[in-house]
């Protein structure tokens, strides 16, 4: 007799799910956020900062860049507290998000800055703004509606990787789908279930960006 499919334990273990649906939420919430905002610093430092700023910025950028975000992970989880740093599951992983997310939207962004007209520059500093004014007012906003499709898949892509956070028992999704399997023993089932909700949220972040896009950059949809 084949394989009986049995999703009759979604109801005792739903309090599990939505717990972890909850942190799974929390970590993309804050992790986007607080991972914007400094990759947008990094890349104003990286394409318009002060030259002695540039290098300690490349160098977090590469190294985040060119290394498994699970190590990333264990580094501030397991190995921040020999330095005196401590901090709980929920912390570490939060933290390593938005580290991880802050070098690679610097260089999505500093590539829309980049590509910015030399012209708008000059505008700036005709109206006798600093660096800093005029990349907020007259450089920033053009450029974030130019990668802001890249950037919107990028948080989705770390939103999926935060699944590995289950690894230093922060409990998230994944969390909650290794604690049901260990009970119930339907493993096939628990792991489709996981893989329908984060097929879900995936779609649901895809849309809540674009939507944020629409408000952000209102001239996308006249120029298209």
């Amino acid at each position: 007799m084949g394989y009986q499919l049995n999703f009759g334990w979604i109801p005792q273990y739903m309090p599990v799910l939505l717990h972890g649906i909850g942190i799974t939420i929390y970590l993309i919430a804050v992790g986007a956020v607080a991972g914007c905002i400094l990759g947008i610093v990094c890349a104003w430092t990286r394409a318009l900062g002060p030259v002695w700023a540039r290098p300690p910025v490349a160098a977090y950028v590469e190294l985040i860049r060119n290394t498994p975000f699970m190590v990333q992970l264990f580094f501030i989880f397991f190995g921040l507290p020999s330095l005196g740093v401590q901090m709980n599951e929920l912390q570490a992983a939060t933290l390593a998000m938005i580290v991880n997310l802050g070098a690679y939207s610097c260089e999505i962004i500093r590539a829309g800055i980049q590509a910015t007209p030399k012209g708008q520059f000059e505008a700036g500093a005709s109206l006798a703004m600093s660096r800093i004014q005029t990349f907020r007012h007259v450089v920033l906003i053009p450029a974030l509606q130019r990668i802001w499709p890249a950037l919107s898949s990028q948080i989705v892509i770390v939103m999926l990787g935060s699944a590995v956070v289950s690894q230093v028992a922060a409990e998230d999704l994944t969390y909650a789908a290794n604690f049901i399997q260990s009970r119930n023993f339907r493993a096939f089932e628990t792991y489709i279930v996981a893989t329908v909700v984060y097929l879900g949220l995936s779609i649901l972040l895809r849309f809540a960006l674009d939507a944020l896009g629409w408000v952000l950059f209102p001239r996308r949809k006249a120029a298209r």
